[in-house]
């Protein structure tokens, strides 16, 4: 039962980087990364997920840049013809297309020989609601009911996934020893050992969610249908325009009912968005609230420094709520 938070399409836009160099080009104005002087690849990633694999497997041969500042919610992004130029000067470009309408604009106009589209280095997956259509619903609420889906009603969240992150990873890596030859056995080195973190903690969260008192877990924010699916879960979403949106009273009696039936504890917030839908279900059904973190931007409010730190607090997060033995 995985039903999405309503956003618009487009292509993923957001990057933080790791490690000091990572952090001053990601501070300030959101840019990309040309050419450097001193050699290094200029790569332009459109969000965080991608920016983690940019920084993680390019290392010291490569310069990071964001389109997008951290705290920004990356489906709001606006790029600006400056960013746009930037973007032109890029060796590598890494996005998801049609997460932002901005950023595929953007990329088509770009120029870039070495483009990586993330959305084509795994398979997406629909992820629909159980019998119902929140979407509608909403409409019928007074709300728009745009489609938080990929083209063809595609689920675009797959880093959330360790599994399909990984293989996103291998994509990448293998489009960094195209760019820049010299340096391939690093990239495939780097690569390797990237994915063999992200087979580490693929084990972590399959031994630490298979025994538990509950499998659902209601979230304002629709993004865990590949982490449901991977782990054997049930995510329900209470609304659907936006996190901060009301969920209408049909749908919050559903999630009353739901709650005391599958023996839901936690009501879960995102980091960049406001928690009011979340403490109002919670309030009503007498439900605790926390974090479960979409991971589309780290900041100082994150739990965690890096993907595989809020990853690990997720599965903290989601072990307490579901009651895991």
């Amino acid at each position: 039962m995985n039903v999405r938070r309503l956003i618009p399409t487009a292509a993923l836009a957001g990057a933080v980087a790791l490690g000091a160099t990572a952090l001053t080009a990601c501070s300030g104005a959101a840019t990309g990364a040309g050419g450097s002087k001193d050699g290094k690849v200029g790569v332009t990633a459109s969000f965080y997920p991608m920016a983690f694999l940019a920084e993680q497997i390019g290392k010291d041969h490569v310069k990071v840049g964001s389109l997008t500042k951290p705290g920004v919610e990356p489906h709001d992004l606006e790029i600006t013809p400056k960013q746009t130029a930037q973007l032109g000067e890029s060796d590598v470009v890494l996005y998801l297309k049609s997460l932002q309408p901005a950023v595929d604009k953007a990329v088509a106009q770009s120029g870039v020989k070495n483009v990586v589209d993330a959305a084509t280095l795994t398979e997406l997956e629909v992820h629909g609601s159980a019998g119902h259509d929140h979407g509608a619903e909403e409409a019928h609420a007074g709300g728009e009911g745009h489609d938080h889906d990929h083209e063809g009603g595609k689920d675009p969240h797959v880093w959330l996934d360790p599994v399909k992150y990984a293989e996103i990873a291998k994509g990448v890596g293998a489009a960094l020893e195209k760019a820049d030859p010299d340096h391939a056995a690093d990239y495939k080195k780097n690569t390797d050992e990237l994915v063999g973190k992200l087979t580490a903690l693929d084990t972590e969260f399959k031994d630490g969610l298979q025994n538990t008192a509950s499998k659902t877990f209601i979230t304002t924010h629709s993004a865990f249908g590949y982490l449901a699916e991977r782990y054997g879960l049930d995510q329900e979403a209470i609304a659907g325009v936006d996190p901060e949106s009301e969920p209408s009273p049909a749908r919050m009696k559903e999630l009353q009912g739901l709650a005391k039936q599958e023996n839901v504890s936690t009501v879960f917030f995102e980091t960049l968005a406001s928690d009011k839908t979340a403490r109002t279900l919670a309030a009503d059904t007498g439900l605790k609230t926390d974090v479960l973190d979409p991971l589309e931007g780290i900041t100082d409010k994150s739990q965690g420094a890096d993907y595989f730190e809020v990853m690990r607090s997720n599965l903290k997060n989601l072990q307490k709520a579901l009651g895991a033995k």
